[in-house]
C-alpha cells in the first residue's frame, strides 16, 4: 500500500480533533496514531503529484486539492484507490478504479 505524505497529516489532525472533542479517548487516539506510524504504508510522492492533483481537482470541480492527491497518486501509479470515503469514491471513480475496504 502507498499513500501521499498528506495521509499522515490528515490522520494526525483527525485523531487529535476527535480526542479534543472527547469522541475517542486520548489513549485510543495515540494508539491509533502509533499504528499508522508503524504501518507498512509507503509514503510516495512522484514529482508530478501536485500538478496532477491540481489538474484533477479542477477537472472534478473540487475547490481544494487535498483529496485529489490520493486520486492523483493512484492515477500516476496505475493502481486503484482504496477509500472508505463515499464522496471521494464518487468523484474519483470518474477517472480511476476505486475500491472499498471490503474489496480487499
Amino acid at each position: 500500500m502507498v499513500a501521499p505524505p498528506l495521509l499522515w497529516s490528515e490522520v494526525t489532525a483527525a485523531l487529535r480533533q476527535r480526542a479534543f472533542r472527547n469522541e475517542v479517548s486520548s489513549d485510543l487516539a495515540e494508539k491509533t496514531l502509533s499504528t499508522l506510524l508503524e504501518s507498512r504504508i509507503e509514503r510516495t510522492m512522484p514529482s508530478e503529484l501536485y500538478r496532477e492533483a491540481y489538474s484533477l481537482a479542477a477537472g472534478l470541480g473540487w475547490a481544494k486539492s487535498y483529496d485529489a492527491e490520493y486520486v492523483a497518486l493512484a492515477r500516476l501509479l496505475g493502481c486503484p484507490l482504496l477509500t472508505a470515503d463515499a464522496r471521494l469514491r464518487r468523484g474519483a471513480s470518474r477517472v480511476i478504479q476505486t475500491m472499498v475496504p471490503d474489496d480487499v
